[in-house]
């Protein structure tokens, strides 16, 4: 079994993303979910994702539990080590450096040396109580959960801020929801992955820093230029292509791509009168569904009733609220 570190406010989101790359992902507290198989390599990628480690056990959040788990548990492994404990989202009150301390001590009676600055492996323990948000399925919690970290995410998603991108446009969605829609949808080396309404490219660049070969295209030439400049930014040796094109006529055979994702035009925001854009959003989930076998869709409300007509199963969905004004709706749809 693993255990992941989940970021963000809505655990069930963090975990779906986690889905892209670990099997029978639960979350079992809040910040924390279990998984009984991981992609090592791919951990690296996710946005909701901080760390993945191979679970020792799991008992009750007290420091005494945390160290009988520990004591009794086979450790089957050689080097040095470190321990690392973490209050997750402030919710136990556990002294973190008691912790440390304490399974510290476990660790060198059983033989090992410590290395606080690089270790051979990394102790988690990690503490965490209170009820789960966010996924009906989760189980109440009450936890301390032991790991050796075997993977830890890629945090660098703040050198790809939309306003140091070499063309930038107001309302540009952050690197790191768009890296996680981009994982939904299937981002991975081998894949390839569209967004026929690119704008500045946002989900493009992620995917392709995922790995994914990506497609892009959108009505207006100004986006499909300013899109091809930050590719060139960010991708210079990846597989891109940006077009002008219309989202509901696609120039692309049927299959011809592993997942579709796009961030509709917001009602308030977009120069589309209202029929326009019911028509605009309804071809265009139609087209994806003739080209992909799975979809992601963001948008500043619900369309699911559109997308079940296009011929989509509804497979999740999530409103992330952004401001008061604006609450961003993601279909993932198969």
């Amino acid at each position: 079994m693993y255990v992941l570190e989940l970021g963000g406010e809505d655990d069930a989101f963090a975990a779906r993303e986690a889905e892209s790359v670990a099997a029978d992902v639960t979350v079992v507290a809040p910040g924390l979910a279990t998984a009984s198989a991981v992609d090592r390599e791919a951990v690296r990628t996710l946005a909701y994702t901080h760390r993945a480690s191979e679970a020792v056990g799991r008992t009750d959040a007290s420091v005494a539990s945390a160290r009988a788990l520990l004591s009794a548990a086979s450790l089957d492994r050689e080097g040095t080590v470190a321990v690392r404990a973490r209050d997750v989202r402030g919710s136990s009150g556990v002294d973190t450096q008691a912790v440390e301390r304490e399974l510290g001590g476990v660790l060198v009676d059983r033989g090992f040396a410590v290395d606080l600055d690089d270790p051979d492996h990394e102790l988690r323990a990690l503490f965490a109580r209170g009820e789960p948000s966010g996924s009906p399925d989760a189980e109440a919690a009450d936890s301390c959960v032991l790991g050796w970290q075997v993977a830890e995410s890629r945090r660098d998603y703040g050198d790809r801020k939309p306003t140091d991108r070499a063309f930038f446009q107001p309302g540009s969605m952050d690197p790191l929801l768009a890296r996680a829609l981009a994982n939904v949808a299937g981002a991975a080396p081998g894949r390839t992955i569209l967004d026929p309404m690119c704008g500045t490219g946002g989900v493009l660049i992620e995917a392709g820093l995922a790995g994914a070969r990506v497609l892009g295209s959108d009505a207006q030439a100004r986006m499909v230029r300013g899109t091809r400049e930050n590719l060139d930014q960010f991708l210079p040796d990846g597989e891109y292509a940006v077009l002008r094109g219309d989202a509901t006529r696609l120039p692309l055979r049927d299959d011809a791509v592993d997942g579709v994702v796009f961030d509709a035009p917001y009602g308030r925001q977009s120069k589309i009168a209202s029929h326009d854009l019911d028509d605009l959003v309804a071809g265009a989930l139609a087209e994806a569904r003739r080209v992909a076998p799975r979809a992601v869709m963001v948008a500043d409300r619900s369309w699911a009733g559109v997308a079940r007509e296009a011929g989509w199963e509804i497979e999740a969905s999530f409103e992330r609220r952004v401001h008061r004004s604006l609450t961003r709706y993601v279909l993932v749809l198969e």
